[in-house]
């Protein structure tokens, strides 16, 4: 039979102008920069936002999702433009294929996806569309957006790295909204995977709506110093046969009480064992994590 052609370009951007009121977002003081990384997302925004200044955008498709380094290496360009440019207030950018993405407040400073969630979470347990108060969020996130999400009347329940894990979360419980510090967020209500561009809309009309610059909006939540220290290992054991190390991490976390928090976890594709800890005091958290990272190497030894 006759293959269709469908613009599944012109479906989303119809799709978007049903779910958002680009009348008012390009009427709005808050100019936006955007950094396609030359990838799937440009001719969206050049149809959506046209006064947008734009980065890194090309019209020859042999570039599609060609960034250089890895996305949040390469936000320097986008940092350097919105600094130097008093009109421009929201800087964005999205990886190759537009489902992750990252902000750039109005003075240069990047917003990383915890900031995102607890923005969205918040404007929506305001105007009562945060399903069940609960934002969903996996075990790297910020403990400072938890308690921004707390402080608001919300909660945070997490899961296992990867958005796969976040998605089925939110879909065995029904909430509606979620995603990863690295800057993968998903509204359910939206799309059934992570969409940057949905995203970034989404804290666009927020800033519209209550006239507010994004640094005002980022500073809901306060990050906690957070220290990561990856060592290699010979051998991946189970961390309920190493009591010693199970007793070092306890000791932590009865040091840290309330104010932070441990996760250890072994890479699931090289042979290396993540420390994270999150704690008030930077040089403390950074002694213990060595210290953990330290004692692990030595227990996962090949004998």
């Amino acid at each position: 039979g006759m293959l269709e052609y469908i613009d599944l370009e012109a479906m989303y951007i119809t799709y978007l102008k049903g779910k958002f009121d680009f009348e008012k977002l390009n009427n709005s003081p808050f100019k936006l920069a955007y950094d396609a990384m030359f990838g799937a997302g440009q001719n969206v925004i050049r149809k959506l936002l046209p006064n947008a200044v734009l980065i890194h955008c090309d019209d020859n498709p042999g570039f599609l999702g060609q960034a250089p380094e890895p996305i949040d290496k390469n936000l320097r360009e986008l940092s350097t433009t919105m600094a130097n440019t008093p009109e421009l207030k929201l800087g964005l950018a999205t990886d190759g294929d537009a489902d992750r993405m990252f902000l750039v407040d109005e003075h240069g400073n990047v917003v990383d996806g915890d900031k995102i969630m607890s923005i969205c979470a918040m404007d929506m347990k305001k105007s009562g569309r945060l399903k069940k108060d609960t934002l969903v969020a996996t075990v790297m996130s910020n403990m400072g957006l938890e308690r921004a999400v707390r402080t608001a009347g919300g909660h945070v329940v997490r899961t296992q790295v990867g958005d796969r894990y976040v998605v089925e979360e939110m879909r065995k419980h029904g909430y509606n909204l979620g995603g990863e510090q690295s800057g993968h967020l998903v509204f359910l209500d939206h799309a059934t995977t992570g969409d940057g561009i949905v995203a970034a809309l989404r804290v666009l009309a927020i800033m519209a709506r209550e006239g507010r610059p994004l640094s005002e909006l980022a500073s809901v939540m306060t990050r906690m110093p957070q220290v990561l220290v990856n060592t290699a290992v010979d051998q991946k054991v189970p961390l309920e046969r190493l009591p010693d190390v199970q007793r070092l991490i306890a000791d932590v976390e009865r040091a840290l009480g309330d104010d932070g928090r441990v996760l250890v976890r072994y890479s699931g594709t090289e042979a290396k064992v993540r420390v994270m800890i999150e704690g008030v005091d930077e040089a403390q958290i950074q002694t213990w994590a060595n210290d953990i990272a330290g004692a692990l190497a030595r227990a996962c030894r090949a004998s």
